[in-house]
């Protein structure tokens, strides 16, 4: 399929005008996670103002359209009652995570260009407890009561990460906010012959023992780099040294071969699951974890088990590159096209390390992936969707999804930032979120420093 930037934006229209008329107005605005089921979509008692699935995630793709084109009245409106209606409820939220809460409101605030991220920084600062932040995520039947999560999506990383990101603004409190966040990490990190490593929820808060999920979303590889990230921008070396050893430990336990690396889903790997051993996704796959490498590589760290930062986010690629996706070659396999867990998340990486290193082959998949996208969307004269698949179910197709991380309006942002690559090359302008801004700044041998790297990369 020939690459074209007008197919790309085409579909990415169609997608964005399908996910705008999907938007609900009645008591505010909401969107449904997915529609077309089986069952009628009703009004919700709670709005999902997150990024994950609900209202926020929709600032992201005004991001991108904005690098792309002026917006519509109608998509200055929807920003307008975004940033309100998120505003509106940071006094009284709970919720901290960087998926669904005051991490998240902090990346949608500050993706519109709009004020309202130092309200959900005093907030975190409030919520904050000595050992973390109260957690109504933690499975009881799993965990005891109390239970804290180390993680970057769901926990106390994530809140470093919201606030290194709120503190490159210049919002007030985020400094001691991160510096609350590193030191509970600091206090979670467990010693292992091979380094430090950190558990999704403290072994302290197991009502038995569990294995872990050491790749970005839940993990070790999501810790780490946010750690390293932490190390450069507080000025802390210590940081990057615990960033650097949790590197060290999370390449012993690949599965791959010499050129790629590999971390299984799950370790030890369970015998007893009916989910692949490994995936290859932003989520638990070398899509995502190559992101440790780049923080490291960001943080001019020269080594890392005896290679270099880059060496090893290549090896990640290389692994993504040879697996088969985004081929359905079995049930089961490649079944989900969005940015959590499919095709959507891997390309965009895979842009974010081409703009970065510069190497043509990552260019080359993320826009196969890109056509993939293409050939694989549900189109009516002006609509385009997705529909993935659960391929243990007896109807297989699941309903179009609507939002950021597994919808079409992720998929769409994705493919307006297509475009604008196979118009523009590698100077293409590229929308920064707090958890790829360092991935995705240009190398050196494109200008270098930060004046050059800012008039390629729009936060």
């Amino acid at each position: 399929m020939a690459r074209s930037a007008d197919s790309y934006r085409a579909v990415a229209e169609a997608a964005w005008r399908w996910v705008l008329d999907q938007v609900r107005w009645d008591a505010g605005a909401w969107i449904p996670e997915s529609v077309g089921g089986p069952e009628p979509v009703a009004v919700p008692e709670y709005r999902d103002n997150g990024m994950h699935s609900g209202l926020g995630g929709l600032a992201h793709v005004l991001a991108e359209i904005k690098l792309s084109r002026p917006w519509t009245a109608e998509e200055q409106t929807l920003a307008d009652a975004i940033a309100e209606q998120i505003r509106a409820a940071i006094a009284e939220e709970e919720n901290y995570t960087f998926f669904d809460g005051l991490v998240s409101h902090i990346g949608v605030l500050t993706s519109l260009g709009v004020p309202g991220s130092d309200a959900a920084v005093e907030r975190l600062l409030e919520l904050a407890e000595p050992d973390g932040w109260p957690s109504s995520f933690a499975d009881p039947d799993r965990y005891l009561p109390g239970a804290r999560i180390n993680d970057m999506t769901l926990g106390t990383a994530g809140v470093l990460l919201g606030a290194l990101w709120a503190r490159r603004s210049g919002v007030e409190g985020s400094t001691r906010l991160a510096e609350q966040a590193v030191t509970v990490l600091r206090a979670e990190a467990v010693s292992r012959p091979t380094g430090l490593d950190w558990p999704f929820i403290p072994e302290r808060y197991l009502i038995e023992p569990r294995a872990s999920m050491p790749n970005l979303s839940h993990g070790l590889a999501g810790i780490a780099a946010t750690l390293a990230i932490a190390g450069v921008e507080l000025g802390r070396p210590e940081l990057l040294a615990a960033a650097l050893s949790g590197a060290e430990h999370l390449v012993t336990l690949t599965v791959s071969d010499s050129e790629g690396l590999l971390v299984p889903r799950l370790v030890p790997i369970r015998e007893d699951s009916d989910l692949d051993p490994v995936t290859y996704n932003w989520c638990h796959g070398p899509a995502g974890t190559s992101l440790l490498f780049a923080a490291l590589q960001h943080a001019d760290v020269n080594d890392v088990a005896g290679e270099s930062p880059v060496t090893w986010r290549r090896r990640c690629n290389h692994s993504v590159r040879m697996s088969g996706l985004p081929e359905r070659l079995y049930p089961g396999f490649w079944d989900n096209d969005g940015r959590c867990c499919g095709t959507t998340g891997v390309a965009d990486v895979l842009l974010d390390s081409w703009q970065s290193t510069g190497d043509q082959v990552d260019l080359d998949f993320a826009l196969s992936l890109a056509d993939t996208l293409v050939e694989r969307a549900v189109r009516d004269e002006q609509h385009a969707y997705w529909q993935f698949i659960e391929h243990r179910d007896e109807v297989p197709l699941l309903p179009p999804g609507v939002g950021w991380m597994q919808g079409a309006a992720g998929i769409a942002a994705y493919l307006f930032r297509a475009a604008r690559v196979v118009e523009d090359g590698r100077t293409a302008a590229t929308a920064l979120r707090m958890e790829n801004w360092w991935a995705a700044l240009s190398a050196p041998d494109l200008g270098g420093g930060e004046e050059g790297r800012g008039a390629r990369a729009v936060g």
